[in-house]
């Protein structure tokens, strides 16, 4: 009798690992489960902010992009205008900048023309493709802003 509390110990002890209820209870297996959850949230945070990371970048070189293609434009039209309202003309080209950075925070979109067979660079602050629209917003830009403004025309 002495021996049967040792005897039924050992008997629970080999019967109790293959018995199919106590297997389910995963009692070591649960640590490593939760462990797997956390990781695969990681896993995902991390794809997550790799895909946010990249549409941003994405996002900023088609903007990039955009702008480009919208200074292009604005300088082609520049190009092709054919009139130009001159503010001011220069042989120093820091004092033209000084004078388009002048008229730039105005509000004014000025721009820096070289002019052709000379050695100046013109300050204009609007283009006009014809003649009549250039003269009669001269005259309205002679009495609102610059007395000697003058028209360039561009060949």
């Amino acid at each position: 009798m002495k021996n049967l509390p040792a005897i039924l110990l050992i008997v629970l002890l080999i019967a109790l690992p293959s018995c199919k209820y106590f297997k389910g209870w995963k009692l070591f297996g649960r640590r490593a489960d939760t462990m797997a959850v956390w990781q695969a949230k990681q896993d995902s945070i991390r794809v997550a902010d790799s895909i946010r990371l990249i549409r941003d970048r994405l996002l900023a070189i088609e903007n990039a992009r955009l702008d480009s293609i919208r200074r292009a434009e604005e300088e082609l039209r520049a190009l092709s205008s054919k009139f130009n309202i001159i503010v001011g003309s220069f042989i120093t080209p820091e004092y033209a900048k000084a004078w388009a950075e002048e008229y730039r925070n105005r509000g004014y979109d000025a721009k820096i023309i070289k002019m052709e067979g000379g050695r100046f660079e013109l300050v204009s602050v609007e283009a006009y493709e014809s003649v009549g629209k250039a003269y009669s917003r001269l005259e309205k830009f002679r009495d609102t802003v610059q007395v000697d403004a003058w028209i360039y025309n561009k060949k």
